[in-house]
């Protein structure tokens, strides 16, 4: 064999060796990126927590369901949503950066009559309640996704690191879906904070499986309550869905009342509008303030998410004084423009002559002096 061959041969060999070695560098890059992803998935119901899940009223054939039936994705057969989502028009990104604040002290006042609500984006807030502080949903991670390299990203930063934040006295989590339960910020928390988790049930394996200890997990089904800190917080219905991974409905989604001596406020977790608002206002209502979840609806799926003008409804139904819309500005996760859930709540709110605040990331709402609604979002849009 001529010198021409042979070199021709040891460059196919060569070639094949590189090939093979760039294939096992790409399997191994990709093991790289994923191997947080099962984790991030969370745990499965067993022993206890699983015979508990099964007394529930809420629970049938193996999943939680919602009493009057929903569907999580009805669609829509005049519309493609993958090609809506890839060449839509709607401007679902703020075209500058979105302003933060920082909280900084709490203003000096009864601390028997405190009620300020901090929100940091999305849905995650705090409470600061006669004296005590409860956290709502706090997801601080870039994407809220089981990979830190794809799915949505945050279009402003929190606008106060974890560490920064004050010690607090209870942590709810509304559901397991990932804009609401972030095992890295879940992580974080249980070591920088000595507060319990409360959670509907069986929620609290995703936590187990992330090492929060036994004694921090409070599992609530709707309807039942927990005393902390002189608080009574209790879980309430919603109208939503569950799920992590392809399993879906293994875990309770619920709404929370957070009820001081004097003091009440109200969180929707997520929600499709219903009748049982105007029960809950009933049974646990009046409330000083609600949190209300305004973003990321469509009527592709109606039943588990509200549009603004229904979030105004909830309000009322739930005999509320104040209304805060949560659930916007951080995460694109529809296909609405970026501002139209606070455009579209503040004029309903003025039709029917609703308080309502709508803070910028990081302020805090005195809620017996809040600011006046300024339209700030209209120079970001």
């Amino acid at each position: 064999m001529g010198a021409a061959p042979r070199r021709a041969g040891l460059d196919r060999a060569l070639g094949r060796r590189l090939r093979g070695a760039a294939g096992l560098a790409a399997l191994a890059g990709l093991a790289w990126v994923a191997r947080d992803v099962p984790a991030a998935l969370g745990g499965r119901l067993t022993g206890a927590r699983a015979e508990r899940a099964a007394r529930s009223p809420r629970f049938h054939d193996g999943v939680f369901r919602n009493p009057g039936g929903s569907r999580s994705m009805a669609g829509t057969p005049d519309r493609n949503l993958v090609r809506e989502l890839i060449f839509g028009k709607q401007k679902r990104r703020p075209g500058v950066a979105v302003p933060l604040s920082r909280p900084g002290a709490a203003p000096a006042t009864d601390a028997g009559r405190e009620l300020n609500v901090v929100w940091y984006g999305h849905a995650s807030a705090l409470i600061e309640i006669e004296g005590r502080r409860v956290l709502l949903d706090p997801v601080w991670s870039d994407r809220c996704s089981p990979s830190s390299l794809v799915g949505p990203r945050r279009l402003h930063q929190p606008p106060v690191r974890l560490d920064e934040l004050p010690p607090v006295d209870a942590i709810l989590i509304s559901h397991d879906h990932y804009d609401h339960l972030d095992m890295s910020t879940v992580q974080a928390l249980t070591a920088l904070q000595s507060a319990p988790f409360l959670v509907p049930l069986g929620v609290g394996a995703h936590l187990d499986r992330w090492g929060v200890p036994a004694g921090r997990i409070v599992e609530l089904d709707w309807e039942e309550s927990h005393r902390v800190a002189g608080l009574e917080i209790t879980a309430t219905a919603a109208q939503h869905f569950s799920g992590r991974g392809l399993r879906r409905d293994g875990t309770l989604w619920s709404s929370w009342v957070v009820a001081g001596a004097h003091r009440k406020v109200f969180y929707t977790g997520d929600s499709g509008y219903f009748d049982g608002y105007a029960e809950i206002g009933e049974r646990h209502g009046p409330f000083d303030v609600t949190l209300v979840q305004i973003g990321a609806y469509d009527r592709a799926w109606p039943s588990i998410h509200m549009f603004p003008e229904e979030a105004v409804a909830a309000h009322l139904d739930l005999r509320g004084g104040l209304l805060l819309p949560v659930h916007w500005a951080t995460f694109n996760l529809a296909l609405h423009d970026w501002s139209e859930p606070v455009d579209r709540i503040w004029a309903e709110a003025k039709a029917r002559d609703v308080r309502l605040a709508v803070p910028r990331p990081g302020e805090r709402v005195v809620v017996d002096d809040p600011p006046a609604v300024d339209g700030w979002w209209q120079a970001v849009a």
